[in-house]
This record gives structure tokens, C-alpha cells and sequence, in this order.
């Protein structure tokens, strides 16, 4: 370890510098050009750890004044002292900070070891390594115990590059991904509820340019939320509890900037460490950095920050419509598909901004793809849901759109499309004891949720003439706001000349990565089966969409159809039927095919054995009965008439080994009475893609 000193020019502090490096001779002298640690030319192979010494401190500094913005903006997002919290922490000024002020929040200023030299209770800091530089471990280790210093609990986790670690062109992308699935799963392990990220006022203005650089629309502009509901991409389910498992993020620091980072930091005595990879200009995000650095005088960014609040709210107001749109206007099937009323919906008097959040919102839902609809995919879908009575069908980002029907047109069908490339796999999930289901998925969650609604409830943009850049792209956004004189003409023209800047270097990228892809392209469709049998007893998620299991019973009702005369001579001894060996039997789970309605039909014709005996299938060779298998395919094809034959195809069905039918649980068919299988339509993420607040 190499100390140095270095004047830190943001915070007008001392900052005593130690450089972890791999060889200790390559330690450099920083640079400090707004930046306390180094500058840009200067960039170093290893993260650099900082400290200020406040006792060299020129201007005092008001940990009161953050400490109470910060309780603040906890209330409003309707967490209290008593929920348990996670903190994402890199060990960067940033999350530091936000350590030092939750801490403090916590204890309500009283933060440390307690008497007994336990960690702050309901605290839990979540560190990822992620394993992309050798010395990455030793900086783990060394943030997590500056981490517990401050009375923190902390779990340090070394991301698992399954796939090998990714290319410099995606780095920053990949990284955060694999860093949000780790807090998610660690949240899930430790049952807490809410997860604080350090994103500030400086991040959102960078956003801001790289999203209008790309010619984003008003609600990209917003940025990102205060607090969004995230879901979990591994399923845990308790038995008799089938809630989705979700976790809060929230950024309670977005009224911060960068420098009240590095004063929360000097003001509270804590050491940070300087990622090199956030200097380098081979990334979008620094880059805007350096130049806003440049930019960020008091007014400029008054006034960017005034743009974005305006976006923000117009957010509010969309968001607003469309959560009232859906609950007028939307039916939601137990077999996985959506019904739109036309009439109740009356889209030609919705602004195209809120239709078309609107029918992606509904589109998300159904295919369980969350992916944004941009482009001339959202000018059609908007042409075709304004369009009534609607006549034709469409297929769109992952959907089958069509008339209900009977509905003379006045109804929409939206139904999973497994013709369209979408992400869809089977996993299987551990099901919980019925001790540890004391403790699942406790209530905490929605009442933190419903606390932050009541409070946002007071903050409602109730009609469009406070929403001031409906329906504008980038440019327009900027243009109107010099209009309405939201920023001055020397602001609009430095805001200009960064996108400008960054269009550049993103088209020269996107012509790069084009050339390169060329012989690459081909999309994978829904696969047809699991990757691996599902056995007696297992549950798996099916699509992102339906919780399937199934089970053999030796509980069987003699009862099965009304006014069906039925013998139960053909059980054996262990009240088994001689159809079933449950050793032997797997079933596999694919998504409903025009054969398989075909094959109901036929057993329906099989004839009626009086003393019902079991008959042998010439497919497979296996005992059966027949008469069973005709009276459940007969009632079982009552039930599919209810359903649109546009909906059919992503029911999902129990095949076995050899591929022949056993079960369609979403209709209630199966082969065998002893045989239980059930299919429950349970999207991971809920229609409206659960609770988000712009604030």
C-alpha cells in the first residue's frame, strides 16, 4: 500500500490517498481536475482508496442538514425504522455515503456497535465482487470492513461468470445486471424487503443526456425512479402462498449531488474508493460525466435539474392514466390471455403517450417480456387499438392481438404469441417447509408500498396542463422548455452540444457492432419441453407465466362426471390404477398444440366399456382406461370451446416420455384419476408492472 496527499479541489479537503495496486512500483502521483482523487489521463489498473481527514477540514460541514433530507425522503417512500433494509454498496463515495446517512436514519443518529458490540439490527450491506481484475477480492474485503466498522452487517458475494466474464463493450452493462440479480437473491435469502441504491442528482443529469442523445421520449427523460418494485428472477414460493416475490429499490439520494457525496463522506470521517473504470472515456456514461463536469456551474445545473423534474412529472401523469385505463378496461383470464374493452376504453380520446404506455403495459404483462416497444412497432399498435370495431389481428412483441370473439369487434384478445422469439424456459423451484412458511413473504412489503402511496396520493398531477412535455421526443423537450424559459438560452445550447457530441460517438459504435453481427443474427423460439423431466411432486414456472405441478394420489373420488356410471374394478390393490407406476413416470411440459384438441376429440369417440375394463394403447404399449380418458376429454373439450382458439396455443400441457398427452391442468384433462395436476396462471411481474414513483 502507497500513501500519497493530495489537495481535493470538490470538497476543499486533504484527502490522504492509498493506491492498491498488483505491484506496488506502479503507483502514481494523482491528478485533480474535478475529481478529488485523479484526473483523466491518469487512469490506474486498480481501484484507489480515499480518505479526508475532516480535522483538515476549510468549511464545516452541516451533517444535520443531510441527515434530515434523508429522513425525508425515506418517509416518502413509506419506510420506517423498524423494516429491514439492504444497502448496495461498491465502496465509492457514493454508497458510502449512503451507509453513513442509513446508519445514522437507522439509530436515529446514534449509529455503530451497540453495548453488547452487536451490528445495527434490520441493516445489511450487500458488497459484490465481481471478479473482473485480480485485485478485486482483496477490495471487497477491505470495503466490507470499513462497512462493519460503521456497524453494518455485510455479505460479500463474487459474481459467477457462468457464460465467461463479459467483453469491454458490454462491461458496464453486464456488470450491473449481474450486481442487481445478486442484490435480488441476497434480499430473498436474508427476507428483506427493501433495497437502497446510491444513484444521485448528477446520475439522473447524466442519464438524461445519454437517453436524448438517443432521441428518447418524455418518459425516458424522466429518468430513473425514487422507488420502483422489482421482481425476482429465481422463484420461491410457499406452499399455500403463491405471492410474487418482489423487493423495493429505492434511491433516496436523487436530491444529492456528487459533491454532498464526497462532504457526507468528509463530514462523517469515512474512507471510499475510485473505480478506474469510471474514468475511462470508453464508456457512455463517463464520458457525458467528463463533459458535464465541465458544465456544472450553479445555473446550468439548476436549471437541467428543473428539465428533469418537469419530465418527472409528466411521468407522474402518464403512469396515473394508464393504472386507471387498466382497471376499467382490462380482464385478465385464468389460461394466461388479456381482454381489452374497446368501448370502456374509448382510445380516441387518450393521448397517444398514455395509449401507448397503456398497451405496453398490457403487452409486458401477457408475454412476461419486459422489454420497451419503441418505433414503428408502437405506431402500429397504436393505429390498430384506435381502430374500431377492430377487424384484423396483429402480432407484436411477443403477442397475438385479435378481435374477441362475439364482441362484433368491440373487444381485443392479447395473447402470448409462442411463434415469436421470446425468452421462455421452465424452472424449477424449491417449495418451503411448512416452518419456515412462518417467516415468507411477510406483509412488510405492501404496507411499506401503501405507505408510500398515501403519501404520494398528495403529490398527484391531476390533469395534462401540469404534464408539460406530453408527447415530445428529445429535442421538442428541450425547444419547449427554452419556450417556457425552464432553462435559459446558454443552457440549451451546452445541453444540445453534449448530445450532439455523444450521437457521434453512438452511431460510429452502432456501424462497429453492425459490421460485426452480421452472419450472427437468428432468433431462438419458445422451446417445446423442459430441459429436465418434472417428477411426481416438483413444481415448476413455466413461461415466466404458470406454477405447474403434479402428483399421484391414492385418493380417488368415485365421483369424477355426473351421470356417468363408473366402476372402480379397475384399481389395484393399492388403490393405484394399473396405468400408473410411479417410479417410472415423468412428465414434461410444452405449450398446447392443434394435435393435441384432435386427440380429445378422438377419445371422446372411443366406445363405452360397461364393466370398465383397462384396454392397451397401441402407441406405447401401456394399460389405460379407456373410459376414464373419453369421459375427461369429453368434459375437458366443454371447457376449451370457452376458450378463443388464439389463446389455446400457450396453455400448457403434461406429456410424457414418449410425448402422448396426460394432463391439460388449465382445463381440467387428464389420463388417469390418479393423477392431480394443476397449471395457475401467475405472471412473475403483475399487470402494470407493480408499484413505481417518479417523486
Amino acid at each position: 500500500m502507497a500513501p500519497g496527499l493530495v489537495l481535493c479541489s470538490q470538497t476543499r479537503t486533504i484527502a490522504k490517498l492509498s493506491f492498491f495496486l498488483p505491484y506496488p512500483k506502479l503507483w502514481f502521483k494523482p491528478h485533480c481536475h474535478h475529481h478529488p482523487c485523479y484526473g483523466p489521463q491518469n487512469i490506474p489498473s486498480a481501484r484507489v482508496f480515499c480518505h479526508c481527514d475532516s480535522s483538515q477540514t476549510l468549511n464545516l460541514v452541516d451533517m444535520a442538514k443531510y441527515n434530515e433530507a434523508f429522513s425525508r425522503r425515506m418517509a416518502m417512500a413509506g419506510i420506517k425504522h423498524h423494516n429491514r433494509i439492504a444497502l448496495g454498496v461498491s465502496g465509492g463515495p457514493d454508497s458510502m455515503a449512503l451507509c453513513v446517512l442509513a446508519a445514522s436514519w437507522k439509530t436515529e443518529g446514534l449509529y455503530g456497535f451497540d453495548n453488547s458490540g452487536k451490528f445495527i439490527d434490520g441493516l445489511f450491506a450487500i458488497i459484490v465482487d465481481h471478479g473482473l481484475r485480480s485485485e478485486s477480492k482483496d477490495e471487497a474485503s477491505l470495503v466490507g470492513n470499513r462497512v462493519s466498522e460503521m456497524g453494518i452487517r455485510c455479505k460479500i458475494v463474487r459474481c459467477d461468470w457462468l457464460n465467461g466474464k463479459p467483453k469491454q463493450g458490454h462491461l458496464q452493462e453486464s456488470a450491473r445486471d449481474m450486481r442487481y440479480k445478486i442484490f435480488l437473491d441476497v434480499c430473498m435469502q436474508n427476507q428483506i424487503s427493501v433495497l437502497l441504491v446510491a444513484h444521485h442528482a448528477d446520475d439522473q443529469a447524466e442519464l438524461f443526456i445519454l437517453r436524448s442523445s438517443r432521441d428518447s421520449g418524455v418518459l425516458g427523460l424522466a429518468g430513473m425512479a425514487f422507488t420502483s418494485q422489482v421482481f425476482s428472477t429465481h422463484t420461491n414460493f410457499c406452499n399455500n402462498d403463491w405471492k410474487n416475490h418482489s423487493v423495493l429499490l429505492v434511491r433516496p439520494l436523487l436530491d444529492f449531488s456528487k459533491e454532498d457525496m464526497y462532504k457526507i463522506c468528509q463530514g462523517s470521517n469515512w474512507d471510499w474508493v475510485e473505480d478506474p473504470t469510471n474514468r475511462s472515456p470508453l464508456f457512455a456514461r463517463n464520458r457525458i460525466r467528463a463533459s458535464l463536469g465541465n458544465l456544472l456551474s450553479g445555473t446550468f445545473n439548476s436549471e437541467l435539474q428543473a428539465v428533469i423534474s418537469a419530465c418527472r412529472r409528466t411521468r407522474i401523469y402518464v403512469d396515473q392514466i394508464c393504472n386507471s385505463l387498466i382497471k376499467q378496461s382490462i380482464t385478465v383470464m385464468d389460461q394466461g390471455f388479456a381482454v381489452i374493452n374497446l368501448k370502456t376504453l374509448n382510445p380516441s380520446k387518450i393521448e397517444d403517450i398514455c395509449l401507448s404506455k397503456f398497451i405496453t403495459l398490457v403487452l409486458q404483462f401477457v408475454s412476461q417480456r419486459q422489454r420497451p416497444i419503441r418505433g414503428g412497432t408502437s405506431k402500429l399498435l397504436l393505429q390498430y387499438i384506435r381502430t374500431i370495431p377492430c377487424k384484423t389481428s396483429l402480432t407484436a412483441a411477443g403477442c397475438y392481438i385479435c378481435p374477441a370473439p362475439g364482441s362484433k369487434g368491440f373487444k381485443a384478445l392479447v395473447c402470448c404469441s409462442v411463434d415469436c422469439p421470446l425468452p421462455s424456459n421452465a424452472e424449477s423451484f424449491h417449495t418451503f417447509s411448512n416452518v419456515e412458511e412462518k417467516h415468507c413473504f411477510s406483509d412488510e412489503l405492501e404496507q411499506i408500498i401503501a405507505n408510500g402511496k398515501s403519501y404520494s396520493n398528495n403529490n398527484l398531477v391531476t390533469n395534462s396542463s401540469q404534464a408539460q412535455f406530453l408527447d415530445m421526443r428529445s429535442q421538442s423537450v428541450l425547444d419547449e422548455a427554452r419556450r417556457l424559459d425552464v432553462i435559459s438560452e446558454s443552457t440549451h445550447r451546452n445541453i444540445t452540444s453534449l448530445q450532439r457530441e455523444e450521437v457521434s460517438h453512438f452511431k460510429s459504435k452502432t456501424d462497429e457492432v453492425a459490421s460485426g453481427c452480421e452472419s450472427k443474427q437468428g432468433t431462438e423460439h419458445i422451446a417445446a419441453f423442459l430441459s429436465e423431466p418434472l417428477l411426481p411432486g416438483q413444481t415448476c414456472y413455466f413461461m415466466n407465466r404458470f406454477i405447474i405441478s403434479w402428483k399421484l394420489s391414492k385418493e380417488i373420488s368415485s365421483n369424477w362426471f355426473r351421470g356417468e356410471p363408473l366402476s372402480l374394478s379397475y384399481l389395484e390393490g393399492d388403490g393405484h390404477c394399473c396405468c400408473v407406476n410411479e417410479d417410472e413416470m415423468v412428465a414434461k411440459v410444452r405449450t398446447m398444440i392443434d394435435g393435441d384438441w384432435l386427440y380429445l376429440a378422438k377419445l371422446t369417440k372411443l366406445p363405452h366399456s360397461d364393466n370398465f375394463e383397462a384396454t392397451r394403447l397401441p402407441l406405447t404399449g401401456k394399460i389405460t382406461c379407456s373410459d376414464y380418458s373419453r369421459l375427461s376429454a369429453k368434459v375437458a373439450l366443454k371447457s376449451l370451446k370457452s376458450i378463443p382458439v388464439a389463446a389455446r396455443k400457450s396453455i400448457p400441457v403434461l406429456v410424457d416420455d414418449h410425448g402422448r398427452l396426460l394432463s391439460i391442468p388449465s382445463i381440467g384433462f387428464k389420463h388417469c384419476p390418479c393423477m392431480k395436476a394443476s397449471a395457475v396462471f401467475k405472471p412473475r411481474v403483475p399487470l402494470g408492472g407493480g408499484h413505481s414513483s417518479f417523486l
